[in-house]
Formats: structure tokens, sequence, C-alpha cells
């Protein structure tokens, strides 16, 4: 007859048999993770392999040559035009963005009325956020650079890329706001503020960390993403960067995801330490970003 363990489980080999699983299921997320950070390590080491020697201050602060003689060999050749306008492309992106996600995630979660079409609306924007970026790139094209008149400007590009990300920020934004306790909302009520007083000063401050960290991690991907910007027209190589102006959001742009594919494109060997060197600062930048994200998160945390 077999005997009854612990708490009525069964018998000790029931229990040796299940505890057997669970250390075999351990084992298996753990060789999952590492498979993950070991294939993560090596493609970063290759990368900082290939740049060795090629990525300087230099790099960072000059222009692509202007002299042929001395662009063959990937010498002279600098991301500094692109670097200034990703950032430019990725400030403008964070504007349309935040006002647009973050105004669509409040009227959704405190003034939309729980009904069919919210329902269906909600639905369709957590789709969205799985559509590849090619798509975006292609209405991109279509609405700004056609239909619109805009042209392969900066602008054009700053709004493609809003469209890419304002999926992912508004499901982002709607989970903060929602995870902001109704305790709140009701002692707020019960003093006698209203509903724009009650999202002001209650549910926005709560709500900000999620908001900011959600909002810089799909930046982050904006930044990287390259299908878009060759739909739309975006120049693989800039010789200056954008201007500091009003003007510059009707100008031509460059980005150092098309000057890293532009690179990565020559036949010269010498092109593909080049565009490593480029991989590491747009690495770079992306770690930064993500770090930040990481830091409001836990500075924020309650």
């Amino acid at each position: 007859m077999a005997t009854t363990g612990i708490d009525g489980f069964g018998s000790d080999a029931t229990l040796d048999r299940k505890r057997l699983y669970g250390r075999v299921f351990v084992g298996l997320c753990f060789l999952s993770t590492l498979f993950g950070v070991a294939a993560l390590l090596l493609l970063v080491g290759d990368v900082i392999y290939e740049s060795w020697g090629w990525l300087d201050l230099t790099f960072l602060t000059h222009p692509p040559s202007w002299f042929p003689e001395n662009y063959v060999d990937g010498r002279g050749a600098g991301i500094y035009p692109a670097l200034i306008g990703s950032l430019f492309l990725i400030v403008l992106t964070a504007v349309f963005t935040i006002f647009l996600g973050v105004g669509a995630a409040i009227y959704l979660e405190e003034y939309a009325p729980d009904t069919r079409v919210t329902r269906f609306i909600e639905a369709n924007i957590a789709n969205l956020a799985g559509v590849p970026s090619i798509v975006y790139g292609l209405l991109g094209l279509a609405l700004f650079v056609r239909a619109a008149g805009l042209g392969s400007v900066l602008l054009a590009g700053a709004l493609t890329l809003t469209l890419l990300i304002l999926p992912i920020v508004i499901v982002a934004a709607q989970e903060a706001v929602r995870a902001v306790p109704d305790s709140q909302r009701r002692a707020a009520y019960g003093v006698g503020a209203t509903k724009w007083e009650v999202t002001r000063d209650v549910v926005l401050p709560s709500a900000m960390p999620g908001i900011m960290t959600g909002t810089i991690l799909a930046l982050a991907r904006a930044i990287g993403e390259t299908a878009p910007l060759i739909m739309i027209g975006a120049a693989t190589t800039m010789f200056a960067p954008p201007r500091l102006s009003p003007g510059a959001l009707f100008e031509p742009f460059g980005a150092m995801p098309m000057q890293i594919f532009e690179w990565a494109s020559q036949p010269q060997a010498e092109f593909q330490h080049i565009a490593a060197a480029g991989s590491v600062v747009l690495l770079t930048v992306l770690l930064l970003m993500n770090a930040t994200a990481i830091y409001i998160r836990n500075r924020y945390d309650r």
C-alpha cells in the first residue's frame, strides 16, 4: 500500500518525481536565459572587435570624407551628421508621441465610456503594436511624403516613427494609468476635486514613471529602425548636420541606421569595420536610453 506523504501530496516517490520535474524545468529556463545572454554577448563582442581601432573622437565629430581617395578605405569617414540627425529625429518623435500617446491613453482610461466601440479601439491599438515596421514606412510614404506633399524631410520621418511607436506608448500609458489605485481617485473626489483635477493632480503624477519608462523604451526601438526611413527616402549619407532652426523640419535628413546601412553595403572590407564602429555608437545610444528608463522606473518605484 502506498504511503501518504506530507499534506496528502502522495508517496515519497511521487514527491521525488515532482521535485525532479521542478529541477528540470528550472534547468531548462536557465539554459534558455544563458543561450540568449551568450548570443547577445557574442554579437556585441564581435561588433566591438570589428570596430576596434576605427572608433575614435574623429569618427564622432567629423562628417563622411569629402574626398573619394580617403573614403575608399573607410578612413576619414565620420558619423557626426547622422548622429545629430538621429537626435533631432528622436526628439521630434518624442514630442509627437508624448502628446498623442499619453492623451489617447488618458482619454481611453479616464473619460471614454466602456462600450463596444471603446473596446474595439483598444483591441486594434494592441494589434497595431505588432505590425511590421515596413508597413508603417509604406504608410508614411503614402500619407506624409506624397499625400501631404512634405517630401523626404525630417518632419515626415518623425511623423512616420511616431506612427510606428504610438500603439506601444498608448498601451504602456494605459497600463500605467490603470495601475493607479481607485482609492486615490475616490479620496480626491471626496474633497471636491473635479474630473480634470483628479486626472491632473492624482492620476498623472502617479502614472508618470510608468508612462515615461514605456515611452523611452519605445523611442529606443524607433531610433534603431531602418525600414521606415528607407521607405520614405531618408538620405543614406549627409555631409552636414541639421540646422538648429525651424527650417530644418523641411529639409532632407540622415540617421545612424541609414549611414550604417550605406557603409555595410560597400564592397570594400574596410567599410565593414567602419559600419561596426557606427553600430557601436548606435548601441551606446540605445543602452543609454534603456538605462534612463530603468533609472526612472527604480527611482519612482513605490
